[in-house]
């Protein structure tokens, strides 16, 4: 049996999002395996689930992008030692910066193994580079696998270790429907959500997500004669207002107010995407792994999206009928009017799931704790 591990996770903050809920899932089957799991960041709405799951929790602000943040090179090399660290994973560049000094700083035969683990496609620079410094780093795809090696060749090959992301199927079981209640309430603030088609893009509101090319994609359907409803799920943060407001413009310019709902953030995407006809994932840019449309087929929704990046090995494993060449809004278009008269059949079951990517990253825990100096 592995001995007992005490692994060390450390990210900006636990908000939202894939890389945080990454965090969480990992703290929680380390300890239900019987090893100590910490999370050190800034905090955030999904440290009560720590809590439940017995995840120990740190707050230090590691993710401020200010010289006072250096003060935690210190304080984190006392805490490793203290706390007879194992394992020191990183989640995130500037946290990483702060992981890397402190443990470069300490004695070799006394230090805890260094983990990484890429999350995105990020600039290339030295400021990124130290993602690529793990004693093991972790690619959340294949894509990604392939960014490190093309803009960072001098990382080992033998260190990447290509785990994808996963979803629970518990979670996101295959033809789930919505509880009476959740539906009655949804049906009540969108009620022409009940007789209409509905394709929805779950992403918040930002530039290369697509939610421009979604306008233009719902226009050319309605002029089709379709009746369709587009879902815009997500909020936009504070600093992108800006294009919020631009997007609430162009649905009016084009008289689509009755035919697109921007909702805002949700936290029952689920339920959301469970009520959807056709799931999209139109980003510009290729997502790292793209967890939502993973969520989607799970469901066993149908997804189209641009055959690019992590989206692209979903679809081409699971769902080859929902892929696109990026950017080619008619094609979806295409895609969508063919499931609209004859509804497709998504498989129910794929490979990427929750369990079998917690495997494989207390694998690499595992291959590094016992593995000699």
């Amino acid at each position: 049996m592995p001995r007992p591990l005490t692994v060390v996770q450390i990210l900006p903050a636990l908000e939202t999002g894939g890389v945080e809920r990454g965090t969480v899932e990992v703290g929680t089957e380390l300890v239900r395996r019987g090893h100590r799991a910490i999370v050190i960041s800034a905090g955030g709405r999904m440290v009560p689930e720590l809590a439940r799951a017995k995840v120990e929790h740190v707050t230090w602000q590691v993710g401020a992008k200010s010289l006072i943040t250096l003060r935690f090179i210190g304080k984190l090399r006392r805490f490793l030692r203290e706390e007879r660290v194992d394992i020191l994973h990183a989640r995130s560049r500037l946290p990483a910066w702060i992981a890397y000094r402190a443990w470069r700083s300490m004695d070799p035969q006394a230090r805890p193994h260094f983990v990484t683990t890429v999350h995105g496609f990020y600039s290339v620079g030295r400021y990124s580079a130290v993602m690529t410094r793990g004693e093991r780093v972790i690619c959340v795809s294949t894509s990604v696998r392939g960014y490190v090696l093309e803009h960072y060749p001098q990382t080992p090959p033998e260190r990447l270790r290509v785990i994808h992301r996963g979803v629970n199927p518990q979670l996101y079981p295959y033809g789930y429907v919505p509880g009476s209640q959740w539906v009655a309430d949804w049906y009540r603030q969108y009620p022409a959500l009940q007789e209409d088609f509905v394709v929805t893009l779950p992403a918040r509101l930002t530039r290369w997500k697509g939610q421009e090319d979604f306008v233009d994609i719902i226009a050319a359907l309605v002029a089709e004669g379709l009746s369709v409803r587009g879902l815009i799920v997500g909020d936009a943060h504070p600093r992108k207002q800006a294009f919020a407001y631009e997007l609430e413009a162009m649905i009016a310019a084009r008289n689509l107010q009755g035919h697109i709902i921007l909702t805002g953030h949700r936290s029952d995407l689920r339920e959301i995407m469970a009520m959807s006809d056709v799931v999209l994932s139109l980003s510009r840019d290729p997502e790292a792994f793209g967890r939502t449309t993973l969520e989607a087929l799970s469901l066993g929704r149908p997804v189209c999206g641009y055959v690019h990046g992590g989206v692209k090995e979903q679809l081409e494993a699971v769902f080859p009928d929902g892929a696109v060449p990026v950017g080619d809004k008619q094609a979806v278009v295409q895609r969508i009017m063919h499931w609209y008269e004859h509804p497709v059949h998504v498989p129910d079951v794929h490979p990427f799931t929750l369990q079998h990517m917690l495997d494989a990253t207390l694998s690499v825990y595992h291959e590094l704790a016992d593995a000699p100096r």
